[in-house]
């Protein structure tokens, strides 16, 4: 039975590898500390944190999310360690929260790694507090225990660390700040799973958690408020904080749909409907079973859709967002028992050898190899657990690729030759494939929901990958730009007629070579504006549309929009970003950024960062807001569950084929069908 413990009170860990699993009414990034049997903590080398979330015997997230896991492993802990605190604190300067009375109280739970919950804590009563000890797992007597504690500091993490005796705790208190904030900028957003309990149902009946904090049975803890997870991998929008305390990712309208969200979409009808397209409040059907069930003993065999879902489409999007979380979990249980062999290892070499006549004769070297072979043999095991996973999985992957709908697949599936103009909206589209060091070859299809809640950055300068330092500077702005344009062309392709307008800015006219299938196709309805006069008329035509949408909005009065608007929605690129841009301008894209994808303006900047530094903090917000992608392969996304670094391969066009080409013609065709 679980226990549902009070401020102050305990209760006995009879599991030494156990999980913590919290969840909030808002993001929050997770620390532990090691500390002696006075409470202090040695040294900022006995604090795991997201720009350092290694401990022995500890993991926490690399990033802030409304629902988290602490990994910890009490036997690998260090013998001077007498307690480890649990430690949350809401991030700084991106908007969110500023102190934990305005959020929904935080739930940590205790659980074995079966998902057995041990004991569990609401923590209540915070009011101006930015940062909490939640918990605190103390050594008494040989055996360890849980105590809630809950003790809030309105002063944040650095007030935290320096009542527990970290040397200058301020700094580095702001450097963690640092680190949660660039993983912000570049992590991968859950999306909205297909059932309400966020439970992977597949057709064979089985079933897989698919939120931070959940398991295949149910939520994290009675009374636990519902946590999101971080627009991927296939991501949809990859920012791992929802845009409001408690919401779900995906916008306004992901929970009741009782609020406008990300754009306006036209109707027969002459109505403007906001809400987001295939946005259901209740819980789609289980597909049935579309293969024989698999023999005892033998995993079921793939089959594409295999997930829940009003249609195809989105049965197939709920199904790589699985694969995605299903391989990001394998992978951190293999990393995890990895570590632990090699500590289990370590810390038996040094129980023998500490007794100095252990090492006289061959006791020492006995020691040595009994230790490393029971290291090999528990890494054997897991290895052979996570070949057994990945095998699954590259076969479902090998069923599912080929029944992607256009917008989910790569340029060189044949779905595209067989393409035609879509009727309905889309729900998602592939920006690219993720995958991990411990299997290069098995790919997951990098989804975003539609409409974008998060605009794009695609990185035109030296990322630090391998791939980019070998490229020069043009090399790499071409293929960046290049890559947009791939992208727009999908979304066009994705749209009905008349539903998705692009807008380019290449203020240089440097980008003429990559936009030319866009303008030879007449898909877009201006040419590409050039000079400080092109940059300041489209950012001023936006802007408008923003503002008119939002006042139609506020007013109850979507109706009344003037009869020439375009209620399309729309892309704007920005190619060489910041030449031909000057301080209203600046301050115009940023309005953009911030308020356009709630109206169905998106943000697609292809550009380098170091070029942008000359506006200093301006341009930070819009860094982090933005999902950050690469022309080449780089591993700079993180994704919302365990915070694995994933190396992002963009899509690529077949050499010599005319697949783009032909579809930019079809669509330009279809609009002037729509126009007439």
């Amino acid at each position: 039975m679980t226990a549902e413990l009070v401020r102050g009170q305990n209760h006995p860990l009879p599991h030494s590898r156990l999980e913590i699993r919290v969840t909030a009414g808002a993001p929050v990034l997770a620390c532990a500390t090691l500390a002696d049997d006075r409470g202090t903590v040695l040294g900022v080398e006995w604090i795991a944190h997201p720009g350092s979330p290694t401990l022995p015997g500890i993991e926490v997230s690399r990033q802030a999310a409304a629902g988290l896991r602490f990994h910890v492993d009490l036997e690998a802990v260090p013998e001077r360690a007498h307690l480890v605190h649990v430690l949350l604190a809401l991030p700084e300067g991106v908007g969110g929260p500023a102190r934990f009375g305005t959020t929904a109280s935080p739930f940590a739970a205790v659980t074995a790694t079966d998902g057995t919950e041990i004991a569990s804590f609401t923590i209540t009563g915070l009011e101006a507090e930015s940062a909490v000890i939640a918990l605190e797992l103390y050594r008494r007597q040989g055996a360890w225990k849980v105590r809630a504690v809950g003790q809030g500091y309105a002063g944040g993490l650095a007030e935290l660390f320096g009542d527990q005796g970290v040397p200058q705790a301020r700094e580095f208190a702001a450097g963690i700040q640092e680190a949660v904030a660039r993983h912000m900028a570049s992590a991968i957003q859950a999306p909205l799973t297909g059932t309400p309990d966020g439970v992977r149902v597949r057709a064979d009946g089985s079933a897989t958690a698919t939120q931070p904090g959940q398991t295949a049975g149910g939520a994290a803890g009675a009374g636990a408020p519902s946590g999101a997870g971080a627009t991927p991998g296939p991501g949809a929008t990859p920012h791992q904080l929802p845009g409001t305390p408690g919401q779900q990712p995906g916008g306004p309208a992901d929970g009741q749909g009782q609020q406008p969200a990300a754009a306006a979409h036209g109707t027969a009808g002459g109505r403007v409907n906001y809400t987001h397209p295939r946005r259901q409040n209740t819980a789609p059907p289980t597909p049935p079973p579309a293969s024989p069930q698999a023999q005892p003993g033998q995993a079921p065999r793939p089959v594409a859709g295999d997930a829940t879902g009003w249609s195809m489409e989105e049965r197939l999007y709920n199904q790589v967002w699985g694969m995605f979380e299903d391989l990001a979990r394998a992978t951190a249980a293999y990393r995890s028992a990895v570590d632990f062999a090699e500590s289990r290892m370590d810390q038996e070499l040094d129980r023998v050898l500490s007794d100095p006549r252990s090492r006289i004769g061959g006791t020492g070297d006995a020691a040595r190899e009994a230790a490393r072979a029971k290291r090999d043999r528990l890494t054997d095991q897991a290895r052979e657990a996570l070949d057994r996973d990945l095998g699954q999985l590259a076969a479902e992957s090998e069923v599912v690729e080929p029944a992607l709908p256009p917008a989910y697949a790569r340029w060189d599936n044949p779905v595209w030759h067989a393409y035609r103009v879509p009727m309905d909206n889309p729900m998602a589209l592939r920006l690219g494939d993720l995958h991990l060091p411990e299997r290069t070859e098995l790919h997951i299809p990098m989804l975003v929901r539609l409409p974008l809640e998060r605009g794009l950055w695609i990185d035109s300068g030296r990322s630090g990958s391998e791939a980019a330092l070998m490229l020069d500077e043009g090399q790499l702005r071409r293929l960046a730009m290049d890559n947009a344009v791939g992208h727009a062309a999908r979304l066009l392709a994705a749209y009905p007629p008349g539903e998705f307008t692009v807008h380019v800015i290449d203020a240089a006219g440097s980008a003429a070579g990559s936009l030319a299938p866009l303008v030879a196709a007449g898909v877009l309805n201006q040419p590409p504006a050039t000079g400080a006069g092109g940059v300041a008329a489209v950012l001023a035509q936006l802007t408008q549309r923003v503002d008119l949408v939002q006042m139609a909005i506020r007013g109850g009065a979507a109706d009344s929009l003037p009869p020439g608007l375009d209620t399309a929605e729309q892309l704007l690129i920005v190619n060489d970003f910041p030449h031909g841009f000057d301080d209203r301008a600046v301050t115009q894209l940023r309005y953009l950024a911030d308020e356009g994808p709630a109206v169905g303006v998106h943000l697609m900047m292809v550009a380098d960062r170091e070029d942008a530094t000359a506006y200093g903090p301006v341009l930070d917000p819009l860094w982090r807001s933005l999902l950050r992608i690469t022309p080449v392969a780089d591993d700079h996304l993180a994704d919302p569950w365990v915070g694995h670094a994933w190396t992002f391969e963009p899509l690529t066009m077949p050499p010599g084929t005319q697949i783009l080409r032909r579809v930019l013609e079809q669509v330009a065709e279809a609009r002037r069908a729509w126009r007439r």
